[in-house]
């Protein structure tokens, strides 16, 4: 969870469910709690009250967990399941460490502020049902701010968020480096195997050529200068391929619809493109997208089976740039570490965004990066 996340509005129908539904939840919760609460207090002194109270943050537990479950199918809100201090053997240790968890006691207050504020979403329910118009405008908002109350109580609290954030920038740029690596070893080996060799031979033809006009031999000289004419256009081309693979100038001058446009014209299997970005994303946004598809189109071409045609879909919203990549091959591609696709999801991971790949045997196989328009 982003500590910048914004809240949803969720469905009023599966509001209405869960105002409704929820209530006996947090009878059960409150009462079974507070009674397990007063019994392991009033015995502590026996020595009873210790797995009693471990059995009643237990209880706590579950109810909390329940909860995040709730949240999640009915109201669509992710929310991650806090980090807890870990307990050494024994009820003791263990009741000792839930006991300065502040976990613990997040959770605790929350289901016991569960069941007054279960009795107000009950009886907004109850007036969701009889009157439609409160269901539709007013349930859905007294969900997101049910939801918002939950995520602060029961999800991370801001530290271990930042912390998780700082340990997720610290990955993303531990791959954005392995990226920019594995970029400038494969221009390296582009450059050797491909225009270098050109120019080589364009060295040899040339020299060649001289000796035969030393010689006198016009007709052979001629003969060369033309070989060597003709490996020169082509590293100039493949010299052009790899430039326009690191950053085409009509990505620059054009965006992405025009760019995406003139690399799928290339392949050899008819591809749909569907882009829509505006207002235009940020260049290193635009870069990763065009690397991304460009790669993908690649690997489709060299390893997906049966695959004789594909779509690309580019799409932006506020805050992110979604990009799928689809084809109808036979499938069974996977993020395998050291694959051409890890490296597509290093590379979205250097601008921070996530590359998911689906891809059941049999086909289709989607590749889908998300990648954010602000850092």
């Amino acid at each position: 969870m982003s500590v910048t996340e914004k809240p949803v509005r969720p469905h009023p129908l599966r509001v209405i469910g869960f105002l409704l539904a929820s209530f006996p939840l947090r009878i059960a919760a409150f009462v079974l709690v507070v009674l397990a609460l007063v019994l392991g207090i009033t015995t502590t002194m026996l020595w009873i009250g210790i797995p009693v109270l471990v059995a009643a943050t237990s209880l706590t537990r579950v109810f909390t967990d329940l909860e995040r479950g709730w949240c999640r199918v009915l109201l669509g809100v992710e929310i991650p399941t806090p980090r807890r201090l870990p307990h050494g053997p024994g009820l003791l240790a263990t009741w000792q460490t839930r006991l300065v968890d502040p976990t613990t006691w997040r959770e605790l207050n929350f289901v016991l502020l569960a069941l007054p504020l279960g009795i107000v979403e009950f009886v907004a329910g109850i007036v969701s049902v009889a009157v439609p118009p409160f269901g539709i405008f007013v349930a859905p908002r007294i969900g997101a701010m049910h939801a918002a109350l939950a995520r602060s109580m029961l999800g991370p609290d801001r530290a271990s968020q930042l912390e998780a954030r700082a340990r997720q920038l610290k990955a993303s740029r531990a791959r954005g480096i392995d990226a920019v690596e594995a970029e400038r070893k494969r221009i390296e080996r582009d450059l050797h195997d491909g225009a270098q060799q050109r120019l080589v031979a364009v060295a040899m033809s040339l020299g060649r050529a001289q000796f035969k006009l030393d010689s006198d031999d016009a007709a052979g000289a001629r003969a060369l200068i033309g070989a060597a004419h003709a490996d020169a256009k082509l590293a100039v081309s493949e010299l052009r391929d790899l430039a326009r693979g690191i950053y085409p100038p009509v990505l620059q001058d054009r965006g992405l619809d025009a760019a995406l446009s003139s690399l799928t014209a290339r392949m050899p299997f008819p591809v749909d493109v569907s882009v829509t970005v505006e207002p235009r994303p940020p260049a290193p946004v635009e870069t990763t997208t065009y690397f991304i598809v460009s790669e993908s189109l690649t690997n489709i071409v060299k390893h997906a089976q049966g695959a004789d045609r594909a779509a690309v879909r580019v799409t932006r919203d506020d805050d992110t740039v979604v990009v799928e990549i689809v084809d109808n091959g036979q499938g069974g591609a996977s993020l395998r570490p050291g694959s051409g696709l890890s490296g597509l999801a290093d590379r979205a991971a250097s601008i921070d965004g996530v590359l998911t790949v689906v891809s059941p045997i049999g086909g289709p196989t989607v590749i889908r990066a998300d990648l954010p328009v602000r850092w």
